[in-house]
């Protein structure tokens, strides 16, 4: 019998039935199709020798005026620079507390350190200690303290936190010696979750049937309890509140050790943050106010269901203001690095750096940006009144004066501004676009274009129902834009447009959309591609992703998905292959060296496109695998002379010719067939079939009305390019 040819379309469809989906690809991992035909992706190699602490959310290439190229990570608990091989730490850190004491307990690794004032931290904060002097008998010395990082295990006080060492102690000191903690700025947990949470909005609220009574005398903003003074705050009652706990007056919660007639005892003012200041001052309240009993929960705000409340992960933004990079803390300050000061990688990131300060910006804010060609700095979804936390709205602009951004006071000689957006909740996330700069909300698309004095912005909504995602799930190449909504995918050239999806449904299916601000895109422009990295159903982090190349004329783009990973990307431009990062939640990082982490997980730092698989920090290799598999295929359809009585004749295939291009090592060929499109595969006799470039055809036994066909490879140094499969068919009978 003559040999047949077994075409099929590039891009993967998921839409239809395994059968339904006439000449499509139906599965693949690690494959792309360029020029119609699937290949296997080019693998990737370690640029760093040490693993990243935490989960890295976001990168930034850019250039100073020396030619230095640099890449700043931003992750849940660090600002790292990449620079010439090495990672370097540039996070910014708080007002050291000074003369804090540490105190041990003999044959423990877990060190309790008290501080003069209220500390603020929260479990898996970092700070780093120094000018050490330790107390004798705890077997320590200075050096086991001194210039080095440790995560904060506990917090049994708002004055007292834990860590553990690398080694237990010799013995039990109470308290003593001298320690200045140096917090590092807090950014955020690693993984999107809901439920209730301190910080999540204004406070309020109270929980349904939450014990309550009055003030029996005022309180003032200050420390102490009732009249001012003390540690006691009188009620009208405290009857049914725990022996100790929270309270919640107005909007300050207060905590207390214990209970008397009528009091509550052991006080401590604006715990949590609740405070009129930065300090531990609380807020006035008048007798009579009511008092909440707020033990049962966390955080203090409406009475809304768990599943209401979005508990965001530690994001950045983070963009160049020339050769100084400009890096915000999702709903957090902005701090500046200069890669252009007297040694600049011994230097941290702050609100002070000399010629670039951002003392005077905005502290609570969503995204920042520079404008492209104006260099504005903008603030999105941030304060109406700058320095005041509890005014951010999450639907409002702030724009810096033009070439200075320390200046947000609109004048008569300036061009400093604000707007606030109507459609959505909450502002996104942004890009620069050439002349343009793309603002989505939730629900909602807006440009932003400078039109100079008096207005310097203005703003049109181009779009609805059509809201990003995630803070990092939107793209631009080009002038077009492409992101993932809630409900599709879409895309800007002018106009909005969806993108038609001919995996859609399994993607939303498989995606955790609660988790939308881990997803990560980026642009891989050598092969015309944008790829999306989400998180599944199964999984705190993402584990999966799906492809677009936006290339391939074909249906108007191809679409292809797979399980490798990434929680960032960054394209090809300043440096000359792709940038990206990987997360392993169940190993320990080693950069920053951070003393008794618990839970941090390691990130990975990749460059992309390198080969033929994955090259690790310690230079042994993993295998990249990859494959594609096709629809089942009519047997009887390819068949000349059939038309018409389609699936009803078995038929045999004796031998196929198959077809590769750049096919290094081995490919594996396996031919699956079935009597009925619901059965489940049976692999023919003598698959898989190992292929080489030495291959001219194999033999092969197979039966059946339908028959797919696999191509992968299962080792290192593989790779391989897939054309045109011919099968050599003839007829075998109705049984």
């Amino acid at each position: 019998m003559a040999l047949i040819d077994f075409k099929v379309l590039p891009g993967i469809d998921k839409q239809d039935t395994t059968s339904g989906a006439e000449n499509r690809w139906v599965d693949s991992d690690n494959t792309r199709f360029r020029y119609g035909l699937p290949e296997k992706v080019g693998g990737w190699s370690s640029l760093i020798s040490d693993s990243i602490v935490g989960v890295a959310r976001r990168e930034f290439a850019f250039v100073d005026l020396e030619g230095n190229r640099y890449v700043a990570i931003g992750t849940d608990k660090f600002l790292l620079l990449y620079f010439e091989g090495q990672i370097f730490d540039i996070t910014p850190i708080k007002t050291p507390l000074s003369s804090s004491t540490i105190a041990t307990v003999d044959s423990s690794a877990v060190c309790t350190v008290t501080t003069t004032s209220t500390h603020g931290f929260e479990p898996g904060d970092i700070v780093l200690f120094d000018s050490v002097t330790l107390p004798g008998g705890t077997g320590y010395s200075a050096s086991d303290f001194e210039d080095k990082l440790f995560q904060v295990i506990s917090t049994p006080t708002s004055v007292t936190f834990t860590i553990t060492q690398s080694s237990n102690a010799s013995g039990t000191v109470s308290t003593g010696g001298s320690i200045s903690v140096i917090p590092y700025e807090q950014v955020g947990p690693a993984a999107q979750s809901y439920g209730y949470g301190f910080g999540i909005g204004q406070y309020g609220g109270t929980v349904p049937g939450a014990q309550q009574t009055t003030l029996n005398g005022g309180l003032d903003a200050d420390t102490a309890g009732t009249g001012g003074s003390g540690t006691v705050i009188n009620v009208t009652s405290n009857t049914g509140f725990p022996t100790a706990g929270t309270i919640a007056v107005g909007n300050e919660l207060i905590t207390y050790t214990g209970k008397g007639t009528n009091t509550l005892t052991g006080i401590t003012r604006g715990a949590f943050g609740t405070a009129t200041t930065g300090t531990s001052n609380g807020q006035a309240h008048s007798t009579g106010a009511t008092v909440t009993d707020a033990s049962s929960f966390t955080g203090f705000g409406s009475a809304v269901q768990a599943s209401e409340v979005t508990l965001e992960p530690g994001l950045w933004s983070l963009s160049n203001f020339g050769q100084v990079l400009v890096a915000t803390i999702a709903n957090g300050k902005t701090f500046t690095w200069n890669a252009g000061a007297a040694s600049p990688l011994t230097v941290r990131a702050s609100t002070s750096t000399s010629g670039f300060s951002t003392s005077n910006n905005p502290t609570a804010t969503r995204v920042t940006l520079v404008s492209p060609t104006t260099r504005h700095l903008i603030h999105l979804g941030t304060e109406t009144t700058i320095g005041d936390t509890t005014s951010q709205d999450d639907m409002f602009i702030r724009f810096s004066d033009q070439e200075n951004i320390n200046d947000y006071t609109p004048t008569a000689i300036n061009s400093a501004g604000s707007q606030r957006l109507q459609d959505g909740t909450k502002i996104i996330g942004s890009l620069k676009a050439k002349e343009t700069i793309l603002v989505w909300t939730d629900n909602a698309l807006y440009t932003m274009k400078f039109i100079g004095a008096p207005f310097t912005f203005g703003f049109e909504q181009v779009g609805t129902n059509c809201g990003l995602i995630g803070k990092n799930a939107a793209v631009e190449i080009d002038g077009v834009a492409f992101w993932m909504s809630t409900n599709g995918f879409f895309m800007f050239d002018g106009t909005v447009k969806s993108l038609p999806c001919s995996v859609e449904d399994y993607v939303y299916d498989q995606a955790d959309t609660t988790k939308g601000q881990q997803i990560a895109a980026g642009i891989n422009n050598l092969f015309t591609e944008v790829v999306w990295y989400y998180p599944s159903t199964s999984s705190d982090y993402n584990d999966q992703y799906v492809a677009f190349n936006y290339g391939e004329p074909m249906r108007g783009g191809v679409w292809y998905i797979g399980t490798e990973a990434r929680t960032s990307w960054i394209d090809a431009s300043v440096y000359q292959k792709p940038i990206a990062t990987k997360y392993n939640s169940s190993s320990n990082g080693t950069f920053p060296e951070v003393i008794g982490q618990d839970g941090l997980g390691q990130t990975q730092l990749f460059e992309h496109e390198v080969g033929t698989d994955q090259v690790n920090q310690d230079g042994s290799t993993t295998t990249v695998t990859s494959f594609v598999k096709s629809y089942d295929f009519d047997i009887q359809s390819r068949q000349q002379g059939t038309e018409g009585i389609s699936g009803d004749i078995f038929l045999a295939m004796r031998r196929f010719v198959p077809d590769f291009k750049n096919l290094q090592g081995n490919a594996k060929v396996t031919l699956a067939v079935k009597r009925y499109p619901q059965q489940s595969d049976t692999t023919t006799a003598l698959s898989p079939f190992t292929i080489n470039s030495s291959t001219d055809k194999k033999d092969t036994r197979a039966r059946g009305r339908f028959v797919n066909i696999k191509i992968e490879n299962t080792d290192v140094s593989e790779s391989w390019r897939f054309g045109t499969l011919r099968i050599d068919i003839q007829p075998d009978g109705r049984r």
